[in-house]
């Protein structure tokens, strides 16, 4: 009896209004238990419905009874449920596919919110980008507060996530309290999908973006998801190449090798094509792109340009069609290549002189 007594003080709980309240016995407060599991399944709710399709918050909110469609597969007649997530920002509909697990959340949602007729109550939700209330809808997100049905805001889902991670009780680097937002689920999904091997213009068409690189602006990148991915993709090109190629040289491909570098250096400067190709120019230096001037060769440039401009006045004046043309094509490498020149930076010299120390006066 005294057992039963203490218990009854310490810990009782009463049906008040429909509401069921008990006092906390490690600090005493009154405790309203029927409104924390509600705020609980919500927050659960909302968590596992964005984890599970990385819609938008405004999608989220907009979801209803009517957003769940099924599909008929052609080939083998099976039933697929589907979810209609409806125009947001691109204002274009799209279909995600719903999971056993996502199932299990939107079913429990839809028992919560349906009514002892069984049907989900018609609740009308403020849009804020149109400034506009919409029409009534049995919305997913809706709860009871004094007897009248209302839609859930953003500024719910937002308060219910940073109270559930207050409780939680972590912390990052800085030992600052952790705070998700409802986007963050969005980085999350976009980022499991694409590392679970999900191509990425699939996901550009679950996440309801138009341009891919939107897509992957979301996707987070590790450094050693990079460091992989590099060494795969070395280790699949070279399993692709003769394996030839990966033998030692010999002295004389080596020596011809060093060579090749040797022979870049020419009047005007380097020459830049890669290591067993040939000259395209047959050596006419000037027309050739791949030639990096040197400016020490500046006048010289200077003067074979001017040495053009008059050959092809007088290929022009004696109608040497035939050699104006080459003419003209080389006229044009040179001034390319003084352009070049031009462009560079000028490095200037300064004399900074020579320090000297100073004796401090006594």
């Amino acid at each position: 009896m005294e057992r039963g007594s203490e218990l009854s003080s310490t810990f009782w709980s009463t049906v008040e209004r429909g509401r069921i309240w008990a006092d906390d016995p490690n600090t005493g407060k009154r405790r309203d238990l029927g409104l924390e599991e509600e705020r609980a399944f919500w927050t659960w709710a909302v968590v596992e419905v964005l984890r599970a399709t990385g819609i938008r918050i405004e999608e989220l909110l907009e979801l209803s009874h009517h957003s769940l469609v099924q599909y008929r597969l052609p080939t083998t007649g099976e039933l697929v449920p589907l979810l209609q997530i409806v125009p947001s920002k691109t204002d274009t509909e799209r279909l995600l596919l719903v999971s056993p697990e996502l199932a299990d959340v939107l079913s429990a949602i839809i028992c919560r919110a349906r009514e002892a007729t069984g049907a989900v109550p018609l609740v009308r939700s403020y849009h804020r980008r149109e400034c506009a209330w919409q029409e009534p809808a049995p919305l997913l997100f809706q709860r009871r507060i004094r007897n009248e049905d209302g839609a859930f805001t953003d500024e719910t889902v937002r308060t219910m996530l940073d109270e559930a991670l207050t409780d939680t009780g972590l912390t990052d680097v800085t030992e600052a309290p952790l705070r998700y937002t409802p986007h963050d689920f969005r980085r999350l999904f976009i980022t499991d999908a694409i590392l679970n091997g999900l191509p990425p213009h699939i996901v550009q068409v679950i996440a309801g973006h138009q341009d891919i690189n939107v897509t992957l602006g979301y996707k987070a990148v590790y450094p050693e998801e990079a460091i992989q991915a590099h060494l795969a993709f070395l280790a699949r090109r070279r399993s692709l190449r003769p394996s030839e190629e990966y033998r030692v040289p010999t002295d004389e491909e080596w020596q011809e090798f060093l060579g090749h570098f040797e022979r870049h250096k020419v009047s005007f400067g380097a020459c830049g094509r890669p290591f067993g190709t040939p000259c395209i120019h047959e050596h006419a230096c000037v027309r050739c792109p791949m030639l990096w001037p040197d400016p020490a060769q500046r006048d010289r440039l200077v003067e074979i340009r001017d040495n053009l401009v008059t050959r092809t006045a007088e290929a022009e004046r004696e109608g040497w069609l035939g050699e104006m043309e080459g003419l003209q094509v080389s006229l044009a490498g040179a001034e390319e290549k003084l352009t070049q020149l031009e462009r560079r930076p000028s490095r200037v010299v300064v004399d900074l002189g020579i320090p000297v120390s100073r004796t401090p006066s006594s």
